[in-house]
């Protein structure tokens, strides 16, 4: 199993609503693409987040579906969603499990 963690920095712009209405999109994706066990994401509520406030993991079967959800359509409407309502970084980070 592959692990895939992602941290989200947005612009100051960027509302609550917002946020949450780009989770939504995050935790659909479970229902569109194939190979994702599971996928969780909420708000960030650590002091030490230097700046990033949402969070996700992303479990998937293989090194293969994790492959397949970077550049599907469905993912990449998600990041453009993102960055329409302000993302301005990522941090990512993938192991197996």
């Amino acid at each position: 199993m592959i692990e895939h963690i992602v941290l989200f920095k947005f612009n100051e712009q960027t509302t609550n609503g917002q946020k949450e209405e780009a989770m939504k999109r995050l935790r659909e994706l479970k229902n569109q693409l194939p190979g994702i066990l599971d996928i969780q994401t909420n708000h960030n509520f650590s002091d030490r987040g230097k700046g990033y406030t949402m969070g996700l993991t992303v479990r998937f079967e293989s090194k293969a579906d994790l492959e397949h959800y970077g550049p599907s359509d469905a993912h990449q409407a998600v990041v453009s969603y993102l960055k329409e309502i302000g993302m301005v970084d990522t941090l990512a980070v993938d192991f197996e499990i």
